[in-house]
């Protein structure tokens, strides 16, 4: 039986700008030292990948590819590498992550209402979609 979501693993073509979406704006915790799962150990110290924790210990495993081919333009065009990965946050929190989302010049949809919740989408530097969305206030 399925317990929890293990680790999300994303090819990605800029590892530094990818560290900085993650790790600074998003504010997600970048493991190292004793942190780096050791199976990740060499490729972590090649700089090949680089590993986060979410706020809910989920760990996000960033693969790089500098071949990696950029996504299509059009956000309609579906992205082959992943569909999007959601973050939650507490609904009072909700106008605070899309003021600094607009601070930082990056542009989203939404927030989409839904009787779940409330969400807003963007792309991260390489095109993966990102949910930032709460339950019902």
């Amino acid at each position: 039986m399925l317990r929890s979501v293990h680790h999300i693993a994303l090819n990605v073509q800029d590892m530094q700008a990818s560290c900085d979406f993650y790790g600074t704006l998003l504010g997600l915790h970048r493991l190292t030292g004793e942190e780096v799962p050791k199976t990740l150990v060499k490729l972590v110290a090649e700089g090949k990948v680089t590993n986060f924790r979410t706020p809910d210990g989920t760990i996000l495993d960033l693969f790089w590819e500098p071949e990696l081919t950029p996504p299509n333009p059009d956000p309609e065009q579906g992205f082959t590498r992943a569909n999007h990965l959601a973050f939650d946050i507490a609904a009072d929190r909700f106008e605070q992550a899309m003021a600094l989302l607009r601070q930082a010049d990056i542009d989203f949809s939404g927030p989409v209402i839904r009787p779940t919740g409330q969400g807003i989408y963007f792309y991260d530097p390489d095109g993966f979609m990102i949910e930032v969305r709460c339950d019902p206030a």
